[in-house]
């Protein structure tokens, strides 16, 4: 099976560096207040932060994640707080309100407060609203709950606000959704509800907003055009419906948008609106627009677009020709849909082309010559200067079902995943000038010949699944020099011979070789166990993919930022 990609539009953000901040040390004349309160805030955890001593380290301001600076006026003062990926969590205590302790609120010239990925828990305090002078706020991955106090118009300065992956309930506050400072806004993964009801008349300064994996109902709010600095929308898997605001062309800054599982209708209006975001450059849509048909409109341009994910969608109809016109495509899932017809030749000419995922569908034909061709793979060295998502990729892995998180395009792992079609032909030797491909999966077709030696020149391939196909011949000892083979399937073909032994081979298991009843292991006599092949119906393959956001390997990426909000699932879901 394929690594189906789930773009999940989880929101990472490109400009704002959420880790656990280095320690930088001053001479200054530390300020008594600062101590007390970070004292407090620390006495208040269950788990100490290292070096917070005050005996053996008197100046705070030598902590680690503390960050002082001389104020005019005010001296020296605790500035920046960054205390993520430290493991810390909450106790009950007398200055603790909820799980943060309220000393940290007294550090009122705090201009980032870094706390994600702890194990911090309870409501988030109204004295986040003490904090005037904040800009940037990350509680993300934690276990915070309730509803979000309604103090944002305290926080004038406010630019980032990340609170993903917690438990926050109930609508968004109104003095967040009309915030003039905020630039950008990542909520994804909580239960929120109500409608989206930004005010983009007021945030005039929001550039990423990530509101992917809630409980958020109603259509998508066409007063989003209105916030024309927006560059990263991630409102997947919520429950949205009905279609693309015609005003979305407007969004001129646009270069990332995920709306996967919405529900969305009318595939061909869509293309044509957002055809007109001419900076647009990732377009996450898995599972929508169910048994609708491929447009194949001539006038459709996507001149910037480097991702497109449209898996898990059942979409009628072949691969359009518009498509060939997206010169700059560095990654392309099409897979779980109902297209058919031959694969493009035109599909090897992309120049860029990373992934490429065309499986589960019912495409006929011989493989193109094109696609061993492909610059980006022939090199092993290759480097894309890619795009940071603004939200998270996913990867529903094929593969001994682990699944992958990435921030970027070039951190995929080069695929060419054409499983589960009705393909013919033999495999190209040329495959074998694909120094930089990392997997190849081919299972499923009607692909006949021999294995090619050639393939021996894929230096860098880790998967190679050949299994459930037409194949005669004998496996060629040359393989065996792949030494970053991890998974190898010839499984359920016609294939006879000694299995080749050395390097990886000898770490195959015995699945990996049955159904073909002429194999057989050196210095054994009989053949491979030769059972029934079982050829997975579409229910099957589906059960396999599953897909939190579906990048279809991207449908469903699935569908999850790399630069600020999306996933699918190698069918994004």
């Amino acid at each position: 099976m394929a690594f189906h990609i789930l773009f999940l539009f989880v929101i990472v953000i490109p400009s704002v560096s959420f880790r656990t901040s280095t320690h930088e040390s001053q001479n200054f004349t530390s300020n008594p207040n600062d101590l007390k309160a970070l004292t407090g805030f620390s006495n208040c955890l269950e788990s100490a932060i290292p070096d917070w001593n005050s005996s053996t380290s008197p100046d705070h301001c030598t902590w680690s994640g503390v960050t002082c600076d001389v104020l005019p006026g005010l001296g020296t003062r605790v500035v920046h707080l960054e205390q993520g990926s430290r493991r810390l969590a909450g106790k009950i205590c007398e200055s603790l309100a909820g799980s943060l302790p309220e000393s940290i609120f007294q550090l009122q010239n705090l201009s980032t407060l870094y706390l994600q990925d702890n194990k911090l828990s309870g409501s988030l305090s109204k004295g986040v609203g003490n904090l005037s002078n904040l800009v940037e706020f990350d509680i993300s991955n934690n276990d915070f709950y309730g509803v979000l106090p309604d103090i944002f118009e305290s926080l004038t300065r406010l630019k980032v606000f990340s609170a993903e992956s917690n438990g926050f309930i109930g609508q968004l506050p109104s003095t967040l959704v009309n915030s003039p400072s905020l630039q950008m806004l990542i909520m994804n993964d909580n239960s929120l509800s109500g409608s989206i009801n930004l005010n983009c008349s007021a945030m005039k300064n929001l550039t990423s907003i990530c509101l992917g994996s809630n409980q958020f109902h109603g259509p998508i709010p066409g007063s989003l055009s209105k916030c024309l600095r927006l560059e990263a929308i991630d409102l997947a898997r919520n429950h949205l419906n009905g279609l693309v605001p015609v005003n979305f062309r407007n969004l001129q800054s646009l270069t990332q948008l995920s709306l996967s599982n919405s529900s969305l209708h009318n595939l061909s209006a869509t293309l044509e609106i957002l055809s007109q975001c001419r900076n647009l450059s990732t377009l996450v849509l898995t599972l929508n627009f169910h048994n609708e048909e491929m447009p194949q409109g001539q006038n459709l341009d996507f001149s910037n677009l480097k991702v497109f994910v449209l898996a898990n969608s059942q979409i009628k109809g072949s691969i359009p020709k518009w498509l060939s016109r997206c010169k700059m495509l560095q990654l392309l899932d099409l897979s779980w849909n109902h297209l058919s017809g031959n694969i493009p030749s035109w599909i090897g000419n992309f120049d860029n082309l990373y992934y490429l995922d065309l499986s589960n569908n019912s495409f006929t034909g011989n493989i193109p010559q094109s696609l061993v061709k492909v610059l980006s793979l022939k090199q092993r060295n290759f480097s894309l200067e890619g795009i940071i998502f603004g939200f998270h990729l996913y990867t529903n892995g094929a593969w001994k079902g682990k699944s992958r998180m990435y921030k970027k395009v070039s951190s995929f792992r080069p695929s060419l995943i054409l499983s589960y079609n009705k393909l013919k032909g033999p495999i190209l030797p040329g495959f074998g000038n694909l120094k930089g491909l990392h997997v190849l999966d081919l299972k499923q077709n009607c692909l006949s010949g021999p294995i090619p030696h050639q393939l021996s020149g894929m230096t860098m391939l880790e998967i190679l699944d050949l299994s459930q196909n037409k194949l005669t011949g004998e496996i060629p000892q040359s393989l065996v020099v792949l030494s970053f083979l991890s998974t190898f399937d010839v499984s359920y073909n016609q294939l006879h011979g000694i299995i080749p032994t050395g390097g990886q081979f000898d770490t195959f298991p015995s699945t990996s070789f049955e159904g073909n009843r002429g194999l057989y292991r050196s210095g054994t006599s009989g053949s491979m166990p030769s059972l029934p092949a079982k050829i997975p119906d579409h229910e099957e393959k589906l059960e396999i993919i599953g897909f939190p956001f579906g990048f279809g390997a991207v449908a469903g990426f699935l569908i999850t930022t790399a630069a600020m909000c999306f996933a699918t699932g190698w069918i994004f879901q």
